[in-house]
């Protein structure tokens, strides 16, 4: 087995995690000149990964590893140039300017910063910081983004952002897609490639421990292929993108049919990975067989989740083996994030409470090879979002 397959499964087993270590800066503190946002993009962040909420995208234990690095043509009222997103302030970090010649339009290119989830979840967070990428991607996608890339090169991907080759004492970031805000050519990625790099950002104290190093080998590692796709998100009312939030169970009503189906239909639709749809079973019913679950019997699979007992039905992504090709490990996790975070939104448009489900380990009950979830029920006064700053 390859150090990638290997690390799967350890992800997936049921070796919990070592002690937490210090999750570093909350946003990277990049030294560029801060700027307004465009005003042609002022909506489209501030309801998909900023502004008065501090990121309404959905993160496994709010940790929100993402980072958002813009690559500006001469068409966005800016110097073009490469910015840093800051969500807390809503503002841009000037990171170095180019040529009047850049592409035009409007791209952003997803990267993560590890430690932030290696700080609590250990071993088994990168796959955790692949379904976030989804995620910020989806929320993006919900605010009018209408292309995404969530598989080209890694290399690629930090050229174009103009990442140093030597972050020296720096934590380092990784990128893991691009998606596109505005309209542009079709290679714009490889021309943002050839403008020389940025330095890096400001040194952090923190020592790396080796699970880190593990995660940043991972992640610096997964091939991709370049394929822009539309992003296949709803539109949705504005309210519902800057009100969602992750409901606190218990929700244990079983949603009408029609409306799981709708759910499930928005799933399928953003991201071509095989999707089940659990509901939980009514007091007194018999027992499933073997290959049939409830949402009650995948909590030990869910990091011993016993909240998946006061639910009411859960969407589940699977079908991505421990040995499967780095390809598939990377773009079926990338686009169940993705997938779920569309079909948060959804479900929160339908009026129902709902939550994602982002580690997974193997186990008896359901379908093999878990990669994302989503937790879900009827609305009650008990389900209060627990993600607000």
């Amino acid at each position: 087995m390859t150090a990638l397959h290997t690390a799967l499964t350890r992800a997936r087993s049921a070796q919990p995690p070592g002690p937490d270590i210090p999750a570093g800066h909350q946003v990277t503190p990049w030294p560029g000149e801060p700027h307004p946002v465009p005003r042609h993009l002022d909506r489209l962040l501030r309801l998909s990964l900023g502004g008065d909420r501090l990121r309404p995208a959905a993160s496994a234990g709010a940790l929100h590893p993402v980072n958002t690095h813009l690559l500006l043509g001469p068409d966005n009222r800016l110097p073009p140039g490469r910015y840093a997103y800051d969500p807390v302030r809503h503002r841009l970090l000037a990171r170095g300017t180019v040529p009047a010649d850049a592409p035009p339009g409007a791209v952003a290119v997803l990267t993560v910063t590890a430690r932030r989830t290696v700080s609590h979840y250990g071993h088994r967070a990168w796959p955790l910081l692949l379904l976030d990428t989804g995620h910020a991607a989806a929320a993006l996608a919900l605010a009018g983004a209408p292309q995404w890339c969530p598989d080209a090169d890694v290399t690629l991907l930090a050229a174009a952002a103009g990442f140093p080759s030597d972050w020296h004492c720096a934590e380092p970031e990784h990128p893991l897609a691009a998606v596109r805000l505005t309209p542009g050519p079709a290679d714009v990625l490889d021309r943002w490639a050839a403008y020389a790099p940025g330095g890096p950002p400001l040194p952090t104290p923190h020592t790396p421990p080796p699970v880190l190093r593990e995660s940043w080998n991972i992640l610096g590692s997964l091939p991709g292929t370049k394929t822009w796709r539309p992003t296949a998100a709803p539109v949705l009312p504005d309210t519902v993108l800057s009100s969602r939030r992750s409901a606190r169970p218990p929700f244990p009503g079983v949603p009408a049919r029609a409306l799981l189906a709708q759910v499930l239909a928005t799933a399928r639709r953003a991201a071509p990975v095989p999707w089940n749809l659990l509901t939980a079973r009514r007091p007194g019913a018999v027992p499933p067989s073997k290959g049939e679950a409830a949402p009650a019997d995948l909590a030990v699979r869910a990091a011993g989740q016993s909240l998946l007992a006061h639910v009411g039905a859960l969407l589940v992504a699977h079908g991505c083996p421990d040995d499967a090709p780095p390809t598939q490990v990377r773009r079926d996790h990338v686009l169940a994030g993705h997938g779920i975070g569309l079909a948060q939104a959804v479900a929160a448009h339908l009026g129902l409470a709902s939550r994602p489900i982002g580690s997974w380990q193997h186990g008896p009950w359901g379908p093999p090879h878990i990669v994302h979830a989503l937790a879900l029920g009827i609305r009650n006064r008990h389900t209060e979002g627990t993600d607000r700053p």
